[in-house]
């Protein structure tokens, strides 16, 4: 597995050696986003990385939903649906509102929606 991992290597420096001046690759370098807004991106994508929560924004694209359609909607109890809203929620993927003692979910924003939508249509045309 090293020998390959070496050959591979080796084989990337002579073929990229050259092809990219030292101000290209520092431009590249000075473009690169943050620590923080890296890591601030990086959770997002865990965040949609599991399928109930996939499920619920999905919903939440349809419609604006409380606790109890979502639970009816996605077949799940109360606590568990309770639970992927609050990890949505602290993400800023979800919002709530309060309407007297029900409170109805929906997607932050329009960015949430474009990024799945985007995203759905990249696993639907592969």
């Amino acid at each position: 597995m090293i020998a390959i991992e070496r050959v591979i290597i080796d084989t990337c420096e002579e073929a990229c050696s050259g092809t990219e001046t030292e101000t290209d690759l520092q431009a590249v370098k000075a473009a690169m986003i943050d620590e923080p807004t890296m890591n601030e991106l990086a959770d997002i994508f865990k965040a949609l990385g599991d399928p109930t929560r996939v499920r619920i924004i999905y919903a939440l694209m349809q419609k604006e939903l409380c606790v109890h359609d979502l639970t009816v909607v996605l077949e799940m109890g109360q606590s568990a649906v309770s639970h992927q809203l609050r990890v949505l929620r602290n993400m800023r993927i979800v919002k709530r509102r309060k309407a007297g003692k029900t409170v109805y979910y929906s997607l932050d924003d329009v960015h949430i929606e474009q990024i799945f939508a985007q995203t759905l249509h990249h696993v639907k045309h592969g």
